[in-house]
């Protein structure tokens, strides 16, 4: 109680500054709304946001799902191959290298302006985390702990299995936590590009029809799914088995 009284207090305490702070210092509305203006033009599109969230949270999971799948899969072939680590992590590097936001155009060339874009820039910003986070929690299993399982008599499936991937759970939930947000980014991105649906769209186009509130609005409901999302894999890394295993 103690802890949800604090946050209450903090976040009311932001809304109270948001709103008084724009009505007194005279801030006109197409440059920052008060906060209540915000709700209102929210509350006057309701549907649409409700529709636009609901598309945006199926690109962020479908693209957040695939990363995982891939990264995983890159991360531990990598970690078990000499030639992967030496060909397929300079691959993933260059790409985390070069700039997302360069590539989205290019995404609407090559899968157009459907959900077919808008899911691979997510997969594309939430890619890297997750490559990094397997290979770090592979490799960082102690020496010491590996050489004892061998002396029992373990097979490579059961040291894997009972004791490497125990370890690297902690720092693949890290990943995971940096991963869901970026995705929720490179769906924005996406939208941003080229859409007819979703947040980063309804974004865009009330700022080009200067509804600076209903853009408000919407960067609102970004922000609140992204903290949902983070806030769901928290909970799930908090609830699963892996906590309780001692290695």
């Amino acid at each position: 109680m103690k802890r949800l009284f604090e946050t209450l207090l903090f976040w009311t305490t932001v809304a109270l500054i948001w709103e008084f702070g724009v009505r007194w210092s005279g801030t006109r509305e197409y440059v920052l709304p008060a906060l209540s203006q915000v709700f209102k033009a929210g509350w006057e599109v309701r549907g649409q946001l409700l529709a636009d969230t609901l598309t945006t949270a199926w690109e962020v999971l479908t693209g957040f799902a695939l990363a995982l799948v891939g990264g995983l899969a890159i991360g531990l072939l990598v970690s078990m191959s000499g030639i992967a680590r030496r060909t397929l992590l300079p691959l993933v590097t260059a790409l985390q290298s070069m700039p997302k936001i360069a590539l989205a155009p290019l995404l609407i060339v090559w899968f157009g302006y459907g959900f077919a874009s808008k899911l691979a820039a997510a997969v594309l910003f939430a890619f890297f985390p997750i490559v990094i986070a397997t290979i770090g929690g592979l490799a960082g299993v102690p020496r010491n702990l590996e050489e004892h399982f061998r002396a029992l008599g373990a097979q490579p499936w059961q040291t894997f299995w009972h004791l490497r991937l125990p370890a690297a759970l902690p720092s693949l939930i890290d990943g995971l936590k940096i991963a869901m947000p970026l995705a929720v980014i490179g769906a924005i991105v996406g939208e941003f590009i080229g859409s007819e649906a979703g947040l980063g769209h309804l974004i865009v186009f009330a700022t080009s029809n200067a509804q600076t509130s209903l853009s408000f609005a919407a960067i609102l409901m970004v922000t609140v799914l992204a903290m949902l999302f983070y806030g769901a894999v928290d909970f799930i890394s908090r609830g699963v088995w892996w906590r309780g295993v001692s290695v």
